[in-house]
C-alpha cells in the first residue's frame, strides 16, 4: 500500500510492506499526529498497538518502522543519537513496516512539533 505523509508544506510518499504491523497501520489510515525528531529520524505517535513480529535493531536509510514502545511510526534517514557510524540505529527494537525514497534534505527540513498526516494513496 502506498501512503503519503504531509508535514507542513512537505509531502513525501512511502510504501507499506505486507507485514502484520503494516496491515494494521494501513487499516487505520488516515492518521494525524505531531512530529518528534531524534537525530536523522522523525517519529510520531499513532496510538495503535501492532504485532511485534520481526522486531529489529538493524535499520537502513529510508526505512519506515513501527516502534512498539511508543506506538509510533519512525522514518529513518541518517544517523541517530544511538548511531556509532553513518547508519541509523533505533532507540529500541522496531518493526520495519515500509520504505521511502524521499530525499534526505527534504526529511531533514521537517521540524519538531510540526503536525503530520498520513493517508493512503488511492489510485
Amino acid at each position: 500500500m502506498k501512503i503519503v505523509l504531509k508535514a507542513g508544506k512537505i509531502s513525501f510518499e512511502a510504501e507499506l510492506n505486507d507485514s502484520p504491523a503494516a496491515k494494521v497501520i494501513g487499516g487505520k489510515l488516515p492518521l494525524s499526529s505531531e512530529v518528534n525528531t531524534w537525530g536523522d529520524e522523525i517519529y510520531f505517535c499513532v496510538g495503535i498497538s501492532c504485532p511485534r513480529d520481526g522486531q529489529t535493531m538493524t535499520v537502513k536509510v529510508g526505512d519506515v518502522g513501527y516502534w512498539p514502545e511508543g506506538k509510533c511510526l519512525c522514518v529513518f534517514f541518517g544517523p541517530t543519537p544511538a548511531s556509532t557510524g553513518r547508519d541509523p540505529v533505533p532507540a529500541s527494537p522496531v518493526v520495519i513496516v515500509g520504505k521511502t525514497s524521499a530525499p534526505v534534505k527534504l526529511l531533514q527540513s521537517i521540524k519538531d512539533g510540526e503536525k503530520i498526516a498520513v493517508s493512503a494513496i488511492i489510485r
